[in-house]
């Protein structure tokens, strides 16, 4: 384990300053070295070691998954998290720089370097293990403390999403994590009732007031009607207020785009504070929606994304919501490519579905609408 040094000024003799040094190669606490340093003030400048708040992790494997984990564990930029380096079956690409760090090593050298480096965590990312993983080591290390874990339960925790891209189809048939409590569901269900039918009362007021104000922007109808799809695959007619011109998709679909010369001004206004979405309360009092889920798709687009990104179908194992997981953790968009990303946050908020989860995706949409964060 590493450590840190913190000076603490402590009143001494006269003209002398002592310093309490912790000796890195040294297992101690008690290594001490004083100093006297002439013409300094009265203090004594204490280094009090301490244990560093920061984990070490090791990255088993120089894949794809690898690399995203990687890159994943340098963007949050806390400070609590150092990947020392990556390991190869190849001794000949040591050196070799993959994304920051580089190979420091083959799967044979682990336990040696996890001891020369104080390894906290190893992530094992390994695209074929078959003859190649260290069991033995790894038991070894799992039994002396060290924190042996798989490379997609890892990325999944820190980015907040799942690895599509990595997963094998045997992670999510299997997976423990998809299944649904009954009690959770139901009780999920009531919360969702309580909450539409009171906020559809407190909020008539307000609709009323930007009904009158769609009427009076644009010519057309105050509300906006579409077939998404739903639970299990199952199309049903969304509710919104309109926030495009009538004409909108006169020469068919397409997808929403940044600054979309097609929605109206007090469109742009009401997408901003995300105010279009209020009446799909109306759907989730009729059992199509949920407040909490993944945002639904349109039919044309959903036969589109299917066919190019993998698991696309599971997104529909739960109701869709009013706002999710995906709109709390990513930027809007409206592309294929956005989509791809978008399930990811989606198949992580199916898998690991809460009521506790659910309150953390309401706060942070509340917060959203407060800072006028919405849809552009």
């Amino acid at each position: 384990m590493g450590w840190t040094l913190i000076r603490r000024p402590t009143i001494c003799s006269k003209n002398t300053t002592a310093k309490l040094i912790m000796n890195r190669s040294s297992k101690s606490e008690s290594d001490v070295r004083i100093e006297r340093i002439p013409g300094q003030q009265p203090l004594v400048s204490i280094s009090l070691a301490i244990p560093r708040l920061r984990r070490r992790v090791l990255i088993l494997g120089v894949g794809p998954l690898a690399r995203d984990l990687c890159q994943t564990l340098l963007a949050k930029r806390t400070g609590f998290t150092e990947v020392v380096g990556f390991l190869d079956k190849d001794a000949t690409r040591i050196g070799e720089r993959i994304v920051n760090p580089s190979i420091i090593g083959t799967y044979d050298q682990l336990f040696e370097i996890a001891e020369r480096y104080q390894v906290h965590t190893v992530a094992v990312c390994l695209e074929d293990r078959r003859a190649v993983l260290p069991v033995q080591t790894l038991l070894d290390m799992k039994a002396m403390g060290r924190d042996v874990v798989d490379g997609h339960y890892l990325y999944e925790e820190e980015s907040g999403r799942l690895s599509i891209d990595h997963l094998k189809p045997s992670a999510l048939i299997f997976s423990t994590g998809f299944r649904r409590r009954l009690v959770t569901m139901l009780l999920k269900r009531f919360v969702d009732i309580v909450i539409a039918i009171t906020g559809g009362i407190l909020l008539l007021p307000l609709c009323c007031i930007l009904a009158l104000l769609i009427k009076l922007d644009s010519p057309g109808t105050v509300f906006y009607r579409q077939m998404r799809v739903g639970l299990r695959g199952r199309p049903y007619m969304i509710w919104k207020f309109r926030s495009m011109r009538n004409d909108a998709e006169l020469h068919g679909a397409r997808w929403a785009s940044a600054e979309d010369p097609r929605i109206s001004r007090v469109g742009r206004w009401l997408r901003k504070w995300r105010l279009d979405e209020f009446p799909q309360l109306i759907n989730v009092v009729r059992g199509e929606m949920s407040l909490v889920g993944p945002r639904p798709e349109r039919p044309v687009f959903v036969q589109e994304l299917r066919n190019t990104i993998p698991y696309y179908d599971l997104r529909h194992t739960v109701r869709p919501g009013i706002t999710g997981w995906a709109q709390t953790r990513f930027r809007y968009g409206a592309s294929k490519e956005d989509s791809h990303v978008k399930l990811q946050y989606d198949l992580f908020y199916v898998k690991n579905l809460s009521l506790i989860l659910d309150l953390r995706i309401v706060i942070h949409t509340v917060k959203v609408m407060l800072m006028g964060e919405g849809a552009r």
